[in-house]
């Protein structure tokens, strides 16, 4: 045991010299890790293993094995899969749970026709924009992370700049082919007799059944985003920009672009980002924002405050994937430096530091430590209430840029889904949707940064009651701070509740709030840092 005086000095000595361990240890240890999973992945693909067909039999003999045990012996069941790989930033304990190994890789069937792509559930957004890219095609929302799992993001959700035309990812997803607790394999769609599973399986995280494949709308592209930086000045008349743009006001798609971006550097500066895709124009600059030596997406766009507005065509992929060096902007309170023109050049590739590294080095010290020191949080709101979102969070957090994409919240009726109904007061007029946004809060806030008393838990419930108040809802990648009682409000369970009685989800898997709830005791956290 480490005497507790030492174990203090340590944790201070850490914070102190942060950037020092992430330079020297953090980042060529994630570097060679990444090289390691990706002779895995390589291996993986030259190998002789079973096909997806006879893998999938193998998970369904494994959850047939499970049903065999005695009742008073069986453990809930979840995936095999570690937590480290795994972009939550949560560690759920499967080490108390029945794993059963899910090694599903392959993308399946590209339909053309249909302009649907089958996948397994590991195959990740790296994999999938390497794959359809170079035929002309994308998904129809791409999550800006090369390791983001396309089955992660359908247990859980996801948003691009595009999602004020597309909708949240589950929206892109036609059918869903799922392992459940009797070991029988079903698809689930829109209009089959599995219906009301295909509504309640988005924002599940895995409570319901193991996903062994899905399949998604694509969409056709051109290999370029022109994409036009317009820096404002004001937050109202940035604020109805953003609105105008994504349509919030009128129900016209083509009058709007194909990608919005909001990036907001204070309560009254921003920039706002609007692409369309194009082909090559010789007469605009191209730029390829995410090679390695060049400056980090959101530093590039903050010059556009000086330099005033501008316009660019960056190649689809690297477009797609522009926020994946700079992890958004986290990597610059690891490093300061690193977007300086010199780092870039020596140890730009050795960026961004692997999010499950990171992971796999984290005892629960860490990450006790971490979950006291920074914020990362999705959070989406109607954007009719932006100015306030802003205020709130500017307050709380104390913590610029923020992240903005518009996004389509669609009404689908009652009992549809985990997402509660959209306000009536929301809606765009002659339309079944409302358009909300993802603010997106990330990195170490204000307080912490000047080492002044900050509780995390006090800032999150705030932040939490205010989106409960105007009817918005939290991504669950990230730490949840709310009671039951409190997830029940912001979330209709109704028609979840009902899917795990009638899949025999209940006694087979862990119920979605104690999925997604943090291992960490939340409240006794904030007991600590409170003043």
């Amino acid at each position: 045991m480490i005497p507790e005086t030492l174990k203090q000095r340590l944790v201070t000595w850490l914070e102190d010299h942060r950037e020092l361990v992430v330079l020297v240890f953090c980042l060529p240890a994630s570097f060679l890790f990444t090289l390691l999973l990706r002779a895995k992945a390589w291996l993986r693909r030259l190998g002789t293993g079973p096909d997806h067909d006879t893998a999938v039999r193998e998970i369904q003999r494994r959850v047939l094995q499970w049903n065999k045990m005695a009742v008073e012996e069986r453990r809930l069941l979840c995936t095999a899969r570690p937590n480290w790989l795994s972009l939550s930033t949560t560690f759920f304990q499967k080490h108390l749970h029945h794993r059963v190994p899910v090694p599903l890789h392959d993308i399946l069937e590209l339909d053309e026709r249909a302009m649907t792509v089958r996948v397994a559930p590991m195959v990740t957004i790296g994999d999938i924009t390497e794959y359809l890219i170079p035929k002309g095609y994308s998904l129809a929302v791409t999550i800006e992370l090369v390791d983001a799992t396309l089955g992660g993001l359908a247990m859980g959700t996801g948003m691009s700049t595009h999602s004020h035309k597309a909708g949240l990812y589950h929206e892109t997803i036609t059918s869903y082919e799922v392992v459940l607790a009797d070991g029988s394999l079903v698809t689930a769609t829109a209009t089959n007799q599995h219906s009301d599973l295909y509504r309640a399986l988005p924002w599940s995280h895995g409570s319901l059944g193991f996903l062994v494949a899905l399949t998604l709308r694509i969409v056709k592209v051109k290999p370029y985003i022109k994409l036009k930086y317009t820096p404002v000045t004001g937050q109202k008349t940035y604020c109805d920009m953003m609105r105008d743009l994504s349509g919030a006001n009128s129900a016209n798609p083509a009058l709007h672009p194909d990608y919005i971006e909001g990036t907001i550097f204070s309560k009254d500066s921003a920039v706002i980002m609007t692409g369309d895709y194009s082909d090559y124009d010789p007469q605009i600059p191209v730029n390829h924002c995410s090679r390695w030596y060049k400056p980090w997406f959101y530093k590039h766009v903050e010059s556009y405050l000086t330099k005033g507005e501008g316009v660019e065509l960056i190649p689809l992929r690297d477009y797609l994937l522009r926020h994946n060096r700079a992890i958004f902007w986290v990597v610059e309170d690891m490093l300061s430096f690193g977007n300086d023109p010199v780092f870039r050049t020596l140890f730009g590739w050795l960026l961004p530091p692997k999010p499950a590294f990171l992971k796999f080095t984290t005892t629960p010290g860490v990450r006790a430590y971490t979950f006291t020191k920074q914020v990362f949080q999705d959070i989406v709101l109607p954007i009719t209430e932006l100015e306030k979102q802003i205020e709130v969070a500017s307050v709380l957090f104390e913590k610029f840029p923020l992240l903005v994409y518009p996004c389509k919240i669609i009404d689908h009726g009652p009992s549809s889904g985990q997402l509660k109904r959209p306000d009536k007061k929301y809606l765009v007029p002659e339309t079944n949707y409302a358009m909300y946004n993802d603010l997106g809060v990330y990195g170490v806030p204000g307080k912490v940064k000047e080492k002044k008393s900050y509780n995390p838990v006090t800032a999150m419930r705030e932040m939490e009651k205010f989106t409960r108040e105007v009817g918005g809802f939290s991504f669950l990648y990230a730490d949840i701070f709310m009671t039951r009682e409190e997830f029940e409000e912001m979330f209709d369970l109704t028609l979840y509740e009902e899917a795990r009685k009638k899949y025999k989800a209940e006694g087979a898997f862990p119920h979605l709030y104690d999925k997604v709830k943090p291992e960490l005791d939340v409240f006794a956290v904030g007991e600590q840092n409170a003043i």
